[in-house]
């Protein structure tokens, strides 16, 4: 493994139980409740748990939980992007990125579920900018640098 590979992924931990400490230590409680029950996973550096299939993922700092049926990068880095989002934004995050970001899972859900002829144009779910912030440092700084 690359030195700077391991300094990039020793420093995201770093910020990550410092500066990100709420989300990623309320991750870490999931993780470790998940690895109870079920195999726990590595993608690029970062542990993740699968529960389920078919809801997409969350992220809780610099670890994640995705459904089973989302194991691939296009999901899985845009998870990574909201766990850069969190060493940037800090406690902050959780107002500005995480809260946000699943009402608006929520709504999107409720809505396309249960009105499906009337709001089958909603916006591209990357419109909102913490959410298009997530997927592009996710292709960015994770895909392309295998972090």
């Amino acid at each position: 493994m690359k030195t700077s590979l391991v300094l990039k992924r020793i420093g995201f931990y770093i910020l990550s139980l410092t500066w990100g400490v709420i989300t990623s230590f309320i991750g870490l409680i999931v993780i470790a409740i998940c690895a109870c029950f079920k195999k726990v996973h590595v993608y690029h550096g970062r542990l993740y748990a699968v529960i389920g299939e078919g809801w997409g993922g969350v992220s809780l700092g610099c670890f994640f939980v995705c459904g089973l049926d989302c194991q691939r990068d296009v999901i899985m880095s845009h998870e990574c992007g909201h766990g850069l989002q969190n060493i940037i934004f800090g406690p902050f995050a959780i107002f500005l990125v995480y809260i946000p970001s699943v009402i608006r899972y929520w709504y999107r859900e409720y809505f396309w579920r249960n009105n499906r002829e009337k709001y089958h144009t909603f916006p591209p779910y990357d419109a909102i900018w913490f959410e298009g912030q997530a997927t592009r440092w996710g292709y960015q700084y994770i895909i392309p640098d295998k972090i």
